[in-house]
């Protein structure tokens, strides 16, 4: 996707934190334009207040749902109807969903079966059938800045997932499907195919901004190699399971 590619976001208020709104806006800009922007949730609801602070500064259009029987279920059906009514209105090219909730995982099916590129957000949280049913899955943890100030003011360290054994047969297998007849793969395509593999895969979420990396960090399990383009003035990575 690239930063002309128009984006849907639809955001549960109800199910997501205001404290993460810059950082998420911030984030969905790498992935294209969003062109509309609706959150969802009860206005009325005290509960929901602090979305009302960060509205404006963003520009997100507040859609009033209210709790009729199930606040949550009315702001699931409204999200889902609106999705569907911006699907046929050929207006975007990708949805940015943001929730933790796993009743959206039908509706990021059907936007892909479109044709719809398919961004989540939510936190850790997240049942993993909404995760998958996403080209990508981005936590809103790694998103905060490394050190946050906590509800009590105390400054915490933002949580580094470690590396596990199941972590790294799937960076192994990834290089090997990638490979060339040398065992070279190109970092770039290793990417796109751990993504394919496992959607909520995010070198952040380990601690390292970027993929090379966090592939460094392991050299005792790969290679590394930067080879210089024609023309020299840019250099591709490659790597290798040793």
């Amino acid at each position: 996707m690239t930063k002309d590619t128009k984006l849907a976001v639809l955001i549960d208020g109800d199910n997501i934190p205001s404290k993460y709104i810059k950082e998420m806006m911030e984030e969905i800009t790498k992935y294209g334009t969003p062109t509309i922007k609706r959150i969802y949730g009860d206005w009325t609801n005290p509960r929901v207040s602090k979305w009302k602070e960060v509205l404006l500064e963003t520009a997100i259009t507040p859609v009033q749902q209210y709790s009729y029987t199930s606040g949550k279920n009315a702001t699931d059906s409204a999200m889902i109807i609106d999705a569907m009514d911006i699907l046929y209105s050929d207006k975007v090219d990708g949805f940015c969903l943001v929730s933790s909730d796993s009743d959206f995982t039908k509706l990021a099916t059907r936007l892909r079966e479109a044709g719809m590129q398919v961004y989540g957000i939510g936190e850790k949280k997240t049942p993993n059938p909404f995760i998958v049913a996403c080209d990508k899955f981005i936590y809103l943890e790694i998103l905060h800045s490394e050190e946050d100030k906590g509800d009590k003011g105390k400054t915490q360290k933002r949580q580094v997932d470690k590396i596990t054994p199941a972590v790294l047969r799937l960076l192994k297998n990834s290089v090997a499907d990638a490979a060339d007849e040398d065992g070279w793969a190109f970092m770039g395509d290793v990417g796109k195919l751990i993504l394919k593999k496992q959607p909520n895969f995010d070198s952040r979420n380990f601690g390292f901004e970027k993929l090379t990396p966090l592939f460094s960090s392991l050299s005792k399990q790969f290679e590394i190699d930067a080879r210089t383009q024609a023309g020299g003035k840019f250099k591709v990575i490659y790597v290798r399971n040793k």
